[in-house]
């Protein structure tokens, strides 16, 4: 049996998400405090205390869920993983876990990525709808046929995209394949177009801090988001990354390579369930699977 750990991203955040946890173990508290600390501002209270309004900004949210997800692997008495993968921004959380960068250097990497996808969400507003009940074929024409920017950003299972870039595109795009067929074209309450080439000038920015950052081989290998194949080399970890920012995040098949690789153990750490219903989906008809989370 092998486990996979995987980590959720931005989306997943709720007000209250660690405080139970920080209220009951000493090293929880002790990163908790020390990320305050990295980041300049109190981000556990807005964690504990915070709207969802507050949550909701991206220089808080992926910090936060980063950081609730880092520190229920670092506290938890789970096995330690074969393989690990996150979506989006919990592909900074699995690097942590898996041992390839330490909890502040993954901080302070999130905590600038987090800043410069705003700064691009601000300067060139976006918008990102999820469609259900469509073909992947379809859904790549069509975006590909609609004026403007748009493209798929998250394959998060079969017969569930998310589309991303300029809202016109996206909106006209969304319609174009509910008139082809789609069951549903659901807009998303997200500050901009993430995954897209939208986020493009947010990539300098993350370049200089990759590169100020030691990465060491992980412990097990990590599946990423650009290419959803394991990945061990440093080098070759730091560029998807990159290549992250603009480019769509292969869930569906990630999590179809994790399953073909031997994984039969899922368990999902951070905050939300979203992960685990859709490895349900792509999983389904597989036997001896486990899927379980850790919130």
């Amino acid at each position: 049996m092998k486990r996979a750990f995987l980590f959720p991203g931005q989306g997943s955040q709720f007000s209250g998400m660690g405080k139970e946890l920080y209220d009951s173990s000493l090293r929880a508290k002790e990163l908790m405090d020390e990320a305050c600390r990295i980041l300049g501002f109190d981000i556990i209270n807005i964690m504990f205390d915070g709207t969802a309004e507050d949550l909701k900004a991206t220089r808080v949210t992926q910090p936060a869920v980063f950081l609730h997800s880092v520190v229920l692997a670092e506290c938890s008495s789970l096995p330690s993983p074969d393989m690990v993968g996150g979506h989006s921004l919990g592909e900074f959380s699995a690097l942590v876990a898996a041992g390839a960068v330490s909890f502040e250097d993954g901080l302070r990497l999130v905590a600038t990525r987090a800043s410069a996808m705003q700064e691009c969400c601000e300067a060139h507003p976006g918008a990102m709808a999820a469609i259900i009940g469509m073909d992947t074929e379809t859904i790549e024409r069509i975006c590909s046929e609609t004026p403007g920017t748009v493209v798929p950003a998250n394959y998060n299972s079969e017969g569930q995209i998310v589309i991303s870039g300029e809202e016109s595109a996206v909106v006209a795009a969304s319609s174009a394949l509910k008139e082809a067929g789609a069951k549903r074209a659901l807009m998303l309450p997200v500050g901009g177009a993430f995954h897209s080439p939208l986020m493009e000038p947010a990539r300098e920015k993350l370049a200089l801090a990759i590169e100020t950052i030691a990465f060491s081989t992980p412990l097990c290998p990590i599946y990423q988001n650009v290419t959803a194949r394991p990945e061990t080399d440093p080098s070759a970890i730091k560029a998807n990354l990159l290549r992250q920012l603009t480019s769509p995040v292969r869930w569906t098949l990630t999590i179809q390579n994790m399953l073909s690789d031997g994984a039969s153990d899922f368990t999902e750490i951070g905050p939300g369930t979203v992960l685990q219903g859709l490895v349900k989906r792509i999983s389904s008809g597989t036997e001896g699977i486990t899927i379980q989370g850790i919130q």
